[in-house]
């Protein structure tokens, strides 16, 4: 199935969803390249939400560029499956070499404002990732490692402290309490 049928057959969990949902489904319709970051004003990315077991942690990285403890993603740079861009980012940025999807539909939908920063030596303008994001659970015990290019640290963060770990509220209330309410409430 394509990207915008799978978003179209997607059933949003709130308000954020069902706006964000409508907008991504535009975009796509439009017939702009959204798959490569050639179209610098708003491109595609993928995210893992990645739990343990028992649901009471979540593998997270603290970013380089956001200062923050951040859920795992990227670019999709070109590739149509954004499920194994999600995994394949998973495994990159934490070291992780075991990992269990949970299912093989969207988690969730979100379009995410990235404030201009300097990469690589370069500078990126502002701009919207388009994002999907999929559900994954990963054994605890796994050996992890950090990618310096993007990430200082990989950790697993009990749900609990979350509010404590990252620094950008606008993804902890929006995205991040959102994530673990669908975990909870979706029976996963």
């Amino acid at each position: 199935m394509e990207l915008a049928e799978q978003i179209a057959a997607y059933t949003p969990w709130n308000e954020q969803e069902a706006r964000d949902k409508a907008l991504l489904l535009s975009f796509l319709e439009r017939g702009q390249d959204i798959y490569t970051r050639d179209n610098a004003a708003a491109h595609l990315t993928a995210s893992a939400w990645v739990v343990s077991p028992d649901r009471q942690q979540v593998l997270m990285i603290y970013h380089n560029i956001y200062r923050s403890w951040s859920w795992m993603g990227g670019h999709a740079d070109g590739d149509q499956d954004l499920l194994r861009v999600a995994q394949k980012e998973v495994m990159e940025e934490s070291g992780l070499k075991e990992l269990k999807l949970l299912s093989p539909e969207i988690f969730s939908l979100e379009i995410l404002t990235v404030d201009g920063h300097v990469k690589r030596g370069s500078y990126v303008s502002s701009h919207l990732h388009l994002n999907v994001t999929y559900l994954f659970e990963a054994d605890p015990e796994q050996p992890i490692a950090i990618k310096p290019d993007e990430n200082s640290d990989v950790s697993w963060i009990p749900v609990t402290q979350l509010p404590e770990k990252v620094s950008e509220p606008w993804f902890l209330e929006w995205i991040y309490s959102k994530l673990c309410e669908k975990v909870t409430k979706s029976g996963f």
